[in-house]
């Protein structure tokens, strides 16, 4: 039977049909990714302006940072099962839609308060809307084109991230940080624009699947708690009672998130995972290896800035370095980690990160941004080549070292479990630096000429860490010394927790290599 020319005319268009389609999938993927990792890396550099502007105390910043991180790690997992039962598009454009909501009211926040619970509601539009990005990529593109996408959408990720502090830096130097949340209300409304006229299936694949909102719960319930607690603990000491109710509440209910996750049909988290060593120990290390990043890299803005004289926007571009190196060394990692595989990349990567900890842990109080090519440089530059060994091996083995039928769930802990360092890195490092800057800063002023009045107005405000002032009624030079006091006692609590972080990552690398004595592929089952 002869082919009409309708039916050959049609062939091409339904392909650039499909070729449209894929191209604003994509696009509108990466608009809305970006806006989360640009908050994510930008925020930090912008944290000294908004602390003077609120008056903010050390404790707020974490929970400012934290309030954000901590629903994206404790729903991400939550976000993607809501997008398999109700459609990934859906729950996609909803989490764009409500994180341009969040991100207007952040920008409009009258003090830190507004600011925290703003940043919380970030969170949660973020848990359905990142795992939606790649979701939507991986259902509607080729898969002879999957690949590419992937690929193109891995580095406009990477180049968001790095502009991150870049922007902030800019926006904070110019004396508008609060840009930085208003700048999202384009990228959302472009994303959304793209997929309201775009084609692309609103996938349901496990419409009969139970979602596991008990162990969603208790998650929650367990991290807060403990993330509260260990925030609570740095203003007001381990014997708070609030603290303490508050840990003993994290520990429960991380205890009842276990148990359930053995009972339900369908848990959130299998823990039958954890049986496969490679998977157990590529999990240790993203926790380690990540919270101290981040961890470091918060506690750099506020070292750059407050103590070391730079402005923000040179604060945004020292880190650059950090960024930048994983763009030229994760493909190369990639190449090498089919040809030699996990265990020696993922044992290089650490160390490399430990010593770069170490080095950062070298400059005391220097002359200011001159000075960085000298001081920081170095450090910065092997932690992002640090990083760029250690990323790709440690998702692959993530990925990898399950089986199949779970591969889709260990790229979704993949990414929580990145997301959830950020939140361990500052809960855990941020009372330890809050406890080494007052005991140092104590020790400091303790031959001071100071009055009982001016001593307890410099305990309180070592609460601002690095931001604190000295009081109005003492002398200009006794005020000078207080200031410089000031400046050595954050940089002292900042080089104990370099060195703090190089151990626990050298530790984690160890016990890697151990347990990665075997290829992860031996380990998959079908």
């Amino acid at each position: 039977m002869a082919t009409t020319h309708s039916e050959t005319g049609s062939k091409p268009k339904v392909r650039d049909q499909r070729l449209a389609t894929e191209r604003c999938v994509l696009v509108s993927a990466v608009l809305a990714s970006g806006m989360a990792f640009i908050d994510a890396t930008g925020l930090n550099v912008a944290m000294p302006a908004l602390q003077t502007e609120f008056g903010a105390t050390g404790p707020q910043l974490l929970w400012i940072v934290n309030a954000y991180s901590l629903p994206v790690a404790t729903l991400l997992l939550l976000g993607g099962a809501l997008g398999d039962r109700f459609g990934r598009r859906h729950v996609f454009m909803g989490g764009i839609a409500g994180f341009a909501a969040a991100s207007i009211a952040c920008g409009f926040a009258p003090n830190a308060q507004y600011l925290i619970t703003f940043r919380a509601c970030q969170g949660i539009a973020a848990a359905f809307m990142i795992p939606g990005s790649l979701a939507l990529i991986s259902s509607t593109v080729a898969p002879e084109r999957r690949g590419a996408a992937i690929g193109l959408w891995s580095a406009c990720s990477v180049v968001m991230t790095a502009l991150g502090p870049v922007l902030g830096g800019a926006l904070a130097a110019s004396g508008f940080w609060r840009g930085l949340f208003f700048i999202n209300v384009p990228l959302a409304v472009a994303a959304l624009a793209i997929l309201s006229v775009t084609q692309a299936e609103n996938v349901c694949i496990e419409k009969s699947r139970n979602i596991d909102l008990a162990g969603t719960f208790f998650s929650v319930v367990g991290l807060g708690g403990l993330n509260f607690g260990l925030i609570d603990a740095s203003a007001h000491g381990l014997s708070s009672s609030t603290a303490i109710a508050s840990l003993c509440v994290g520990v429960v209910g991380l205890v009842l998130f276990i148990v359930v996750e053995f009972r339900v049909p369908t848990p959130m988290l299998p823990l039958e995972l954890f049986r496969v060593p490679a998977f157990t120990a590529a999990c240790m290390l993203t926790l380690t290896f990540y919270s101290g990043l981040y961890g470091m890299l918060f506690f750099l803005s506020l070292n750059l800035i407050q103590v070391q004289g730079y402005d923000a926007f040179r604060a945004g571009l020292a880190q650059l370095p950090v960024m930048l190196p994983i763009l030229v060394f994760a493909p190369l990692a990639g190449r090498m980690l089919d040809r030699r595989g996990p265990r020696l990349l993922l044992t290089i990567g650490p160390i490399l990160a430990g010593l770069g900890f170490l080095l950062l842990a070298l400059p005391g109080v220097t002359n200011g941004p001159d000075e960085f090519w000298r001081r920081f440089l170095a450090p910065l530059a092997v932690i992002g080549l640090a990083m760029g060994i250690t990323v790709s091996p440690l998702s692959a083995v993530i990925v990898s070292s399950v089986p199949r039928r779970h591969a889709g769930l260990a790229s979704g802990i993949n990414s929580a479990l990145s997301r959830l360092s950020s939140v361990l890195g500052v809960a855990v490092l941020g009372p330890i630096v809050l406890f080494l800057f007052d005991s140092s800063l104590a020790r400091q002023i303790d031959h001071l000429p100071l009055s009982a009045q001016s001593r307890a107005s410099v305990s309180a405000e070592a609460i601002k860490l690095a931001a604190a002032e000295p009081p109005n009624d003492v002398a200009p030079d006794v005020a000078d010394t207080l200031r410089l006091a000031i400046r050595h006692s954050y940089v002292r609590a900042f080089r104990t927790v370099a060195c703090l972080c190089a151990a626990v990552v050298w530790c984690a690398a160890a016990t890697t290599a151990i347990l990665l004595r075997r290829p992860p592929a031996m380990e998959t089952s079908a």
